[in-house]
C-alpha cells in the first residue's frame, strides 16, 4: 500500500546520511525500498492521470519538508539535510506530520505567505460550505505551488532567471508577444541591464530589464544603480524583478522620478507566471454547475 505523504516525511529524512546529497529519482527508490511499493502499485496513478500517485506523495513530502527548512536544495532537483534537520533526526518523533511541522519558524510562513484561511488537519470544518471549502482549498494549492515555483526559480542559474523573466514579459503581452523581440544582454557589455524588450519593430521604443536572482532584501541604492544606467541609454522605461523582496525606500524612491520604473518581487513574479501559465501544467479541470432555473419554470 502507497503511503500518504505525512507517512512519507520522516523515513524520508532518515534515508539521508549526514551531508550526502540526494536527487528527486534517488528518493523516490528510496521510499519504494522503504515501504516495499509493488511494481504494480508503483504503476498506479492520481485521479486525474497525470502523474503516478507515489511519485506525487513523495514530491509532496519534500516540499512540506523544505517548507520548515529541514531539507535544501544545493542544486536543482536535488536536496540534503539542513542543520535543522539533523537536529530533529537526533531526538526523531515518533511521526513528521504538518502539526509537527508547525513548530519552525519559517513552515507557516512558507506555507501560507499571505496567513489565508487554510483546512486544518483536524478537519474540525462543518461551519463551512462546499464552496467555502473549494475556495479554501484553492487558496493553499495556489500558495505551495506559488513557494514551490519560486524555490525551483531559486535553483536555476543567474543567465536562466534572465531568460525566465523575458520569456514571461513576452507572455504577458510585451514586445508584440514575438520572443524576437527580447534579447538577453551579453555579459560584461550589460552595463548594469540584463535584458531588453523591443515594443516596436523598428525598436524605437524599448523596455530595459534588470533581473536579479538574490536572497536579500533589495533597497534603494540598487534601485538607484539600475535608474543611473536606464539613464546612460536615455531609457523612460524599466523593470527591475527579483526573486527576493524590496525595501519601503526602494518604493518610495522610484515614485518620483521621471523614467518609469517597476518593481516585480520574488512573489509576484511566481503570481504572474502562474497567471500566464509559464513553467507550469494544467494538473486538473474541474467542473462546478448550479441548478438552471429557467429551464423548470412552467408557463
Amino acid at each position: 500500500m502507497i503511503p500518504d505523504f505525512q507517512s512519507i516525511m520522516l523515513p524520508l529524512l532518515q534515508s539521508f546520511k549526514n551531508d550526502e546529497i540526494k536527487s528527486n529519482k534517488q528518493l523516490r527508490k528510496d521510499m519504494i525500498n522503504n515501504f516495499n511499493i509493488t511494481e504494480k502499485e508503483q504503476k498506479e496513478k492520481i485521479p486525474s492521470g497525470t502523474q503516478f500517485l507515489y511519485y506525487n506523495r513523495v514530491a509532496w513530502a519534500i516540499a512540506y519538508l523544505k517548507m520548515a527548512d529541514l531539507v535544501s536544495s544545493p542544486k536543482r532537483g536535488s536536496y540534503k539535510l539542513t542543520n535543522e534537520g539533523k537536529t530533529v533526526l537526533s531526538h526523531p518523533p515518533e511521526k513528521v506530520t504538518i502539526s509537527f511541522l508547525k513548530q519552525f519558524d519559517n513552515f507557516s510562513k512558507n506555507r501560507n505567505p499571505e496567513k489565508d484561511e487554510t483546512i486544518e488537519e483536524n478537519n474540525q470544518i462543518t461551519e463551512k460550505t462546499p464552496d467555502e471549502l473549494m475556495e479554501i482549498g484553492f487558496k493553499q494549492i495556489k500558495n505551495e505551488l506559488l513557494l514551490q515555483l519560486l524555490n525551483q526559480i531559486k535553483e536555476g542559474s543567474p543567465y536562466f532567471f534572465e531568460k525566465l523573466v523575458l520569456d514571461l514579459l513576452i507572455k504577458m503581452g510585451y514586445g508584440g508577444s514575438e520572443v524576437e523581440n527580447s534579447e538577453v544582454t551579453p555579459k560584461g557589455s550589460d552595463e548594469g541591464i540584463d535584458g531588453i524588450i523591443k515594443e516596436d519593430k523598428l525598436g524605437l521604443d524599448k523596455i530595459y530589464i534588470q533581473a536579479k536572482k538574490w536572497e536579500n532584501n533589495i533597497g534603494r541604492p540598487e534601485i538607484q544603480k539600475f535608474v543611473g544606467a536606464l539613464q546612460g541609454k536615455r531609457a523612460k522605461k524599466g523593470i527591475f524583478i527579483t526573486t527576493s523582496t524590496f525595501s519601503k525606500e526602494a518604493f518610495e524612491y522610484i515614485r518620483n522620478l521621471d523614467t518609469a520604473v517597476i518593481l516585480i518581487d520574488g512573489k509576484k513574479l511566481a503570481e504572474y507566471m502562474i497567471e500566464n501559465e509559464l513553467g507550469i501544467t494544467l494538473k486538473q479541470n474541474y467542473k462546478l454547475y448550479n441548478i438552471d432555473s429557467d429551464y423548470f419554470m412552467e408557463e
